[in-house]
């Protein structure tokens, strides 16, 4: 139950009863609502800023989950370079190397991307520089990486080519050394059996007795296999590619025809003594680029050290050649 109030009438000298207008309790009524809306929406404002709605919570959740994320994309990413560094650094260094290619350069490597801002999307968000450096890395990485796979391609292919290459040039000698009376005449200057006159002699002479297989010394085809060509009778020429040939002379016969492709160690002729022959041997030599070149330097394939080492003193003896 409300308060009477009272005042002190000084002319009638009594209480009298304090009549409240209508207008002025309505006037007081508002002014307490609105004083109270205004405190409830502060308090609410204020509140907000320090508790989060179940919402903001999942929010913000999310928000800590990506961040993890990316952290550990991150993570792999390092470990991904740090590997694909180990792989760069043979491929440069051992591979590339020993097949003679250029080594690539690090900025080709790791050279970005010009032009457009390709990472703006990225732009505007919270964690957007996160977000844009982890994607600029992933970038960098992918390229590297097909960098890299070209040129495991480009090993690949200068190693099929290395391979063809080694078994293609003439890398044992052409005569075995259980068949050979004896090594007769090295590369070099020596005394013509008919003549007698000091000249070049551009191969290797190996005496053998008549019809002593003679074996091909490398890869190759078959080019020529005749006797058309002056002073060395019955011959066979093997174009080895690379711009190597090997040439066999003074044979017996054959055991090849032009265009036959033949691998290293096959039985390509026998030993005789046709064409300008002073004896029955085995003249052989070995281009490079189409100028011949010392035979001496190509019997690692099947000659031990001491053998090689043999064969090596008895061709420079300068003496006198079968041919």
């Amino acid at each position: 139950m409300a308060k009477v109030k009272y005042y002190y009438d000084a002319e009638t000298l009594s209480y009298r009863k304090i009549k409240r207008k209508k207008r002025t309790t309505f006037k007081y009524a508002t002014v307490f609502l609105l004083a109270a809306a205004l405190f409830g929406f502060l308090s609410f404002a204020i509140a907000s800023n320090y508790i989060e709605s179940p919402k903001e919570r999942q929010l913000a959740r999310e928000l800590q989950n990506m961040q993890l994320q990316y952290e550990l994309l991150n993570k792999r990413m390092d470990d991904a370079i740090a590997a694909l560094e180990n792989v760069e650094e043979r491929d440069n260094a051992i591979y590339r190397l020993y097949f003679e290619a250029n080594p690539i350069p690090e900025e080709q490597r790791r050279a970005g991307f010009g032009g457009i801002n390709r990472y703006k999307k990225f732009e505007g968000f919270d964690n957007s520089q996160l977000i844009s450096e982890s994607n600029k890395r992933l970038d960098i990485l992918e390229k590297a990486i097909v960098v890299q796979s070209k040129s495991l391609d480009e090993i690949a292919k200068l190693a099929a080519d290395k391979e063809k290459f080694l078994e293609a040039i003439p890398a044992i000698q052409p005569v075995n050394n259980v068949d050979l009376t004896r090594m007769a005449s090295g590369y070099g200057y020596r005394t013509d059996p008919f003549t007698k006159i000091r000249k070049f002699h551009f191969g290797m002479d190996f005496t053998a007795p008549r019809g002593t297989p003679i074996y091909a010394t490398g890869n190759g085809i078959v080019k020529r296999a005749d006797n058309s060509s002056t002073g060395y009778g019955k011959h066979i020429r093997i174009d080895h590619g690379f711009g190597y040939m090997s040439l066999y002379a003074h044979l017996y016969k054959y055991n090849v025809k032009v265009n036959q492709r033949v691998k290293r160690g096959d039985l390509i002729g026998f030993v005789g003594s046709t064409g300008r022959s002073e004896a029955p041997h085995l003249h052989y030599e070995v281009f490079k680029d189409g100028e011949r070149i010392n035979p001496i330097n190509f019997y690692y394939g099947n000659l031990s050290p001491q053998e090689f080492d043999i064969l090596l003193k008895k061709a420079s003896l300068e003496n006198q050649s079968l041919d």
